[in-house]
């Protein structure tokens, strides 16, 4: 039953706007529920990155007809709606990418938003939050806002892609941070090769 419970995706105006499409895009090829939300900096980062200015277009670039039963979209100032209750039960929560804003803001439990609620719900019911920041160099407050969240259950997982599986193009490099998200939500996929080892050299 677990499988068919819905994950929270919100997208935020940290840059890194392929992180979220691609996530998004996987979300929808594995056939899982997906409450979307995208915050106001997170539809100009959208724009700005990678040109999609709508949620229309976000459909078409993530999957078109493949939405229909899947993806419910909320607006971010609906601090009412279904992912802001604790009685409303999903498999998690990814912010994806995670403004220093966003993540600021769930360290202090500001809720301020749906996207803020959602994740201040997801830490008091002790369901996964994923948070992916996008961000160098980091702070001294940065550093103690995730470390704040770190001890709240929260796992704060870093655009950092690896390079070990010689990766060609951005959207590969992309899909390394993919892929670790999808593992800690507990989706099965095929984005990146998984470490077997150092390989003996010629």
């Amino acid at each position: 039953m677990t499988a068919r419970l819905p994950v929270v995706m919100a997208i935020t105006g940290a840059s890194g706007a392929l992180y979220g499409v691609r996530l998004l895009e996987q979300l929808v090829r594995a056939k899982q529920p997906t409450w979307l939300i995208v915050s106001s900096h997170g539809w100009r980062l959208l724009a700005h990155e990678v040109g999609i200015d709508s949620m229309e277009s976000l459909r078409r670039e993530t999957g078109g007809a493949a939405w229909r039963g899947l993806v419910t979209p909320f607006e971010d100032s609906d601090r009412g709606a279904a992912p802001a209750s604790g009685s409303a039960r999903t498999r998690g929560m990814v912010i994806c990418p995670c403004s220093m804003g966003t993540l600021s803001a769930i360290a202090h439990g500001s809720s301020r938003s749906l996207v803020e609620r959602s994740a201040d719900v997801i830490l008091k019911e002790r369901r996964a939050l994923i948070l992916v920041p996008r961000e160098t160099p980091l702070s001294t407050i940065h550093l103690e806002n995730m470390l704040t969240l770190s001890r709240a259950g929260a796992i704060v997982l870093p655009a950092a892609p690896g390079f070990y599986h010689a990766p060609r193009t951005v959207e590969q490099l992309a899909d390394f941070v993919v892929a670790r998200v999808l593992d800690h939500l507990g989706i099965e996929h095929r984005l990146a090769r998984r470490w077997a080892g150092d390989r003996p050299r010629a």
